[in-house]
């Protein structure tokens, strides 16, 4: 577990000797938690946040696709070996799981080493699963189940389990942001177990991976990580479970459990506690009873697509400071314009917008290749938003899977070839919507006019920002900026998010159908 009181990181070495640091501070990224898709981790020991498949289902992009594609493969294998009765293949698919201590999250007191998910573990796992009647009667499904039914699982190791299932893309992320960032990658580093959903079979091989002090590091993408999971053992008990055995008990009186008050029959939960008891042996015998009370809560659910970590609360838990919105709006209005600041001006506007758009935007990916690499987009951002403008998009169903980003740090007029060059990007498949940033405009007005008639000839949605509007739209995700109350009583009641709707992007894009 990573302390948490304030400290200069540097100062601060391990009985082994080695120096906490952050990835960022290790590397010299220049950059904080609020410009980086992944966790910031610190490379030797843990954060408390764990990797919940919950938030993996609703990424829409390729990436999230294809882990949501290994996450169903690999454990629709292990049910179906138990429900055979196949406890060889059962045991050999959960003994390759193991505490994937490169990406430094969860519960380790230290150094990352964790309680571990080793051959007797996993062994351990798979002889629980082979006796579960839950598993059997098809009341676990997916693997978040199994922390609801399963003795010894809980959600450091349903992330465990999901961070070896994933490894692949994990590795194929880290890869990417390790040439975002430029951080060096060791050859022939020890892949670890990864899931090949069309074997069904894990594979072992070589990989390349950033190796901080002679350990392998796997980074992991904010936006699937949270401090619980989801899908909670506590509040299906609480408010789903406990409600209808109350309803059962009222309706019979002779049990002794209910008693009446101001003429209403009622049970308390107390009672029911003491009766039914609330160990997850409990909850599993009463829930065998009773399906369709848990079938209807994992139904309500995945209704619900689970919010991501805040900057706040990555904040709060990593012990890491939040983004300096007046900061990062400063290193762009700072980079000279010209040709020759150019790569300057592009790598600021990315630290600003990742900033600002998170979460809506998120694995932001400078020089993109698209057309087989025949043309590039400066950046590209994957639409992971739950609300706000760019679920407005979606909804009314602008193709806005991806979001391109075009910087021009010109000194002159931008004028139709910037606007078409970004709208040539557009496509149905990834996306029809971008924005285009600039330093100024001799014209404003006109350009936006340029902007509408692109809408308007069906080449796809551009939206043009120059310096003034960075300087507002800052203002706008500052004046958002608010306390987010909880209900202190509940402790599976999530923040009252303030989200910024970007009302100067609502704005413009109104202009575009004007």
């Amino acid at each position: 577990m990573v302390n948490h009181e304030k400290m200069h990181r540097g100062d601060i070495s391990t009985s082994r000797g080695e120096v906490m640091a952050r990835v960022s501070e290790y590397y010299s990224l220049g950059r904080t938690q609020g410009t980086l898709d992944f966790v910031d981790v610190d490379t030797v020991n843990d954060i408390q946040v764990y990797v919940d498949p919950g938030l993996i289902r609703y990424l829409e992009d390729d990436w999230g696709k294809q882990c949501l594609q290994m996450l169903e493969t690999f454990f629709d294998s292990v049910l179906d070996s138990v429900r055979s009765n196949d406890k060889r293949r059962t045991v050999s698919l959960l003994s390759q799981l193991r505490e994937p201590n490169e990406t430094h999250l969860g519960i380790s007191r230290g150094p990352s080493a964790g309680r571990g998910f080793g051959a007797k573990m996993g062994a351990a796992f798979a002889e629980k699963l082979a006796e579960s009647e839950a598993a059997k009667s098809g009341l676990i499904q997916d693997l978040e189940d199994t922390a609801f039914f399963i003795d010894g699982v809980d959600m450091d190791i349903v992330s465990d389990v999901t961070t070896n299932i994933i490894r692949g893309p994990l590795i194929t992320y880290t890869q990417q942001m390790a040439e975002l960032f430029e951080i060096p990658l060791t050859e022939g580093v020890v892949s670890g177990p990864v899931w090949n959903p069309r074997t069904l079979e894990w594979e072992n091989g070589f990989t390349e991976l950033p190796t901080p002090d002679g350990n392998k590091l796997l980074l992991v993408p904010k936006m699937i990580v949270r401090r619980s999971m989801h899908m909670s053992r506590s509040e299906y008990y609480r408010h789903h479970l406990v409600p209808v055995l109350q309803e059962e008990e009222s309706k019979v009186a002779s049990r002794g459990l209910a008693e009446t008050v101001r003429g209403k029959v009622i049970v308390t939960k107390k009672e029911i506690k003491k009766k039914y008891g609330s160990t997850k042996p409990d909850v599993t015998r009463e829930t065998l009873k009773r399906p369709s009370v848990y079938e209807n809560y994992r139904r309500i659910k995945r209704q619900v697509p689970p919010q991501p970590l805040s900057h706040k609360e990555l904040s709060d838990t990593a012990d890491s400071p939040m983004p300096d919105y007046d900061q990062l709006l400063q290193a762009v209005l700072n980079v000279p314009t010209g040709k020759a600041d150019a790569t300057r001006y592009h790598n600021a506007v990315e630290a600003l917008l990742s900033a600002v758009f998170y979460p809506s935007l998120s694995m932001s990916e400078k020089e993109f290749a698209i057309h087989e690499g025949r043309k590039r987009v400066d950046i590209s951002y994957v639409n992971t938003a739950r609300d706000g403008f760019f679920r407005y998009l979606v909804r009314h169903r602008i193709q806005s899977r991806y979001v391109y980003v075009e910087c021009k740090n010109y000194g002159k007029e931008v004028a139709n070839p910037e606007l078409d060059q970004l709208s040539s990007r557009f496509s149905t498949l990834r996306g029809e919507f971008g924005i285009l940033t600039c330093r100024s405009f001799q014209d404003k007005d006109l350009f936006l006019r340029r902007c509408c008639d692109t809408a308007r000839d069906g080449r796809g949605y551009v939206i043009a920002l120059d310096d003034e509007d960075l300087k507002r739209l800052v203002a706008d995700v500052k004046a958002a900026m608010k306390p987010t109350p909880v209900d202190l009583s509940d402790p599976d009641a999530e923040p009252v998010r303030a989200v910024s709707d970007y009302p100067l992007l609502h704005e413009r894009f109104r202009q575009l159908h004007g």
